[in-house]
């Protein structure tokens, strides 16, 4: 018998790589990653294997596990592109977004690629470092590079600018089955006049979705396009003669954003998701209101602003919601403060902020609760961090994921939530107040860190909104240390309901038919430009 060489093979190597990326593409993600482990058991230096192993802890969420991985693999090949995006991603996903964003920036230097240049512009109105302006160039050279070119003399034949005749309207979204996010979506297409408007809805959910939140009318049409192509949605929507188009999409769903560059309508709106410029040369009006987008910051934008009265984000609850319940604050004899927003929203900062308020808060707790947090790796990776700032461990309750229902009652085990910036919550916000949880905020340099404070104010919680970073910190140590709080908590969540009920945040059919004349005003500003004379 021959001797056996136990030299290991770069073939070998190889192979199970090979194998592990192709398990990975069937699913197989535990016999993914077996064989990325026997890879590495072969050859730790294997550039491959980490980055195999760091996909599979992506795929199951495991973003703090992935960076690791990822930083291994660059470390073996620097000019990976791959790597070096893939951990942007995992850091974003952790709320590291300025690390994230270094790593995006250095994917593109080694090479221009979409993937990239789309993470910068999706995530940086998240980062502080990032002002309005940087903002706007990142996506205006996003949109520029990506976007088919705008076409502002584009002709409609088919369209008859007639001002005076019923508008055919019409919303696009990828999420129209998600009915706990689309609170302010549905509080407005409920209610629109169809007198005056022909509303059609163009989906990515599939119709048979569209039972959480939508009341159907007798002539409303509900097109599907989850499986068209964007030329082929774009061409739809032509055919069927929509007058104003209104994306609810923006970056959350970055596909079909050429949609939009392909000029499928006259009018082109976005509204509900976007909390900073697109960037994109062909949308005409972007809906806002006063508090987060101030006039002297609209050189920042290249739609055009429209403000209405109250939030911009007027809502109401038609899905299932827990009860309302006493603060705990009551039976534990000190505040606990929460937040039930995304990681990708927890940034240094913020986690700087929550450490401070909890050493001016001796007695105080913290409930951390979203998605990411269902990782044993990614809470320890939370741990760690707030460990470094000081925070000792047995304050802070870190939970995981859970149906709707059964998520949102954690509100009551919060007394105040804090909220994230400069990426403030928005279903999270109207969520946390809908429970009776007042959500402490402040006005932040930008639309994206305001939108708490549209909802607060619309709900006439202006208490709650800070002037600054310095001011949240101590309003959050006053609610604590004052002896009144508990029962001022406990008188504001017994009557939220009804006060939200009765102001300007839930106002739908205010918020409605401020809509309608704003869309009024833009359809008559197109027909005025295609020069009907008998426009006054």
């Amino acid at each position: 018998m021959g001797a056996v060489n136990a030299t290991p093979s770069p073939r070998d190597v190889d192979r199970l790589a090979a194998e592990a990326a192709r398990l990975h593409a069937a699913g197989r993600l535990d016999e993914a990653a077996a064989a990325c482990q026997s890879a590495l058991a072969l050859d730790d230096q294997a550039p491959a294997a980490w980055y195999g192993l760091g996909c599979v802890h992506v795929a199951r969420k495991e973003h703090a596990a992935a960076i690791p991985c990822f930083r291994r693999a660059m470390a073996l090949a620097p000019d990976d592109v791959q790597a070096r995006h893939n951990l942007g991603q995992a850091l974003f996903h952790m709320g590291q977004v300025e690390a994230a964003l270094a790593e995006f920036q250095a994917a593109l230097a080694l090479r221009d690629n979409f993937l990239s240049r789309t993470a910068i512009a999706v995530a940086i109105p998240g980062s502080p470092a990032a002002g309005n302006q940087a903002i706007l160039d990142a996506r205006r050279a996003w949109a520029r590079r990506h976007l088919p070119p705008h076409n502002p003399a584009k002709p409609f034949p088919g369209i008859r600018p007639d001002p005076d005749r019923r508008i055919r309207l019409a919303y696009t979204s990828a999420f129209f089955h998600r009915g706990n996010w689309m609170k302010p979506v549905w509080a407005l297409i409920n209610r629109h006049d169809r007198e005056r408007f022909e509303v059609h809805l163009f989906s990515d959910a599939p119709d048979g979705q569209l039972d959480t939140g939508y009341r159907r009318h007798e002539g409303d049409r509900v097109h599907d396009i989850s499986r068209l192509s964007n030329r082929e949605a774009a061409r739809l929507i032509e055919r069927a003669g929509i007058d104003i188009l209104v994306d609810l999409n923006s970056f959350s769903y970055v596909d079909r954003l050429a949609v939009l560059a392909l000029q499928p309508a006259p009018v082109l709106v976005a509204w509900f998701n976007l909390f900073a410029t697109s960037g994109m040369a062909c949308l005409d009006y972007l809906v806002g209101d006063e508090c987060v987008a101030p006039p002297d910051e609209e050189r920042f934008y290249t739609e055009r602003i429209v403000r209405v009265p109250g939030s911009y984000l007027a809502f109401e609850v038609t899905h299932p919601a827990p009860d309302v319940v006493p603060p705990p604050c009551l039976s534990r004899g000190a505040l606990t403060f929460g937040s039930l927003a995304s990681q990708y929203k927890l940034i240094p900062q913020v986690l700087a902020a929550w450490a401070q308020i909890l050493s001016r808060c001796p007695t105080s707790r913290l409930v951390i609760k979203n998605a990411a947090l269902g990782s044993p790796a990614n809470r320890a990776f939370v741990q760690e961090r707030l460990a470094e700032l000081g925070v000792a461990l047995d304050r802070v309750e870190l939970d995981g994921p859970a149906p709707h229902l059964e998520f949102i009652s954690k509100y009551g085990e919060i007394d105040v939530a804090l909220d994230p910036f400069p990426y403030n919550g928005g279903t999270t916000t109207t969520e946390a107040i809908w429970q009776g949880v007042p959500v402490l905020t402040f006005d932040g340099d930008r639309w994206a860190a305001r939108t708490s404070a549209s909802l607060l104010r619309a709900a006439g919680l202006d208490e709650f909104v800070a002037r600054d970073l310095k001011d949240y910190v101590e309003r959050a140590a006053t609610l604590a240390a004052s002896p009144d709080t508990p029962a001022r908590l406990a008188d504001l969540r017994l009557g939220m309901r009804e006060r939200l009920r009765q102001s300007p945040a839930c106002d739908a059919a205010g918020f409605t038919a401020a809509m309608e004349r704003a869309y009024a005003r833009m359809w008559r500003r197109w027909c005025r430009r295609q020069g009907d004379r008998t426009i006054i």
